[in-house]
């Protein structure tokens, strides 16, 4: 099984709307799970999380801990 991330909107009716269409195979089931955020709106990740975050990325890059971006969407691309 593939996993894709993305993000969508819950209309009136309940109904999921794709932010960006799919580009996968067509016509095929999928699985779906609904993550919802909490109360907490996400743009409140608090100054100390984010630096730490950054310090921890910047502390990568430098030790060259990285992947490459092509590594990152083998398996995603149109076959």
């Amino acid at each position: 099984m593939k996993a894709l991330k993305v993000m969508a909107t819950i209309n009136e009716e309940g109904q999921l709307t794709l932010d960006h269409p799919l580009t996968t195979d067509k016509n095929s089931r999928v699985e779906v799970i609904v993550l919802i955020p909490d109360e907490e709106a996400p743009d409140e990740t608090s100054q100390a999380e984010v630096l730490a975050d950054f310090r921890q990325a910047w502390h990568e890059a430098m030790t060259e801990q990285t992947i490459p971006v092509a590594q990152l969407w083998e398996g995603l691309e149109d076959d």
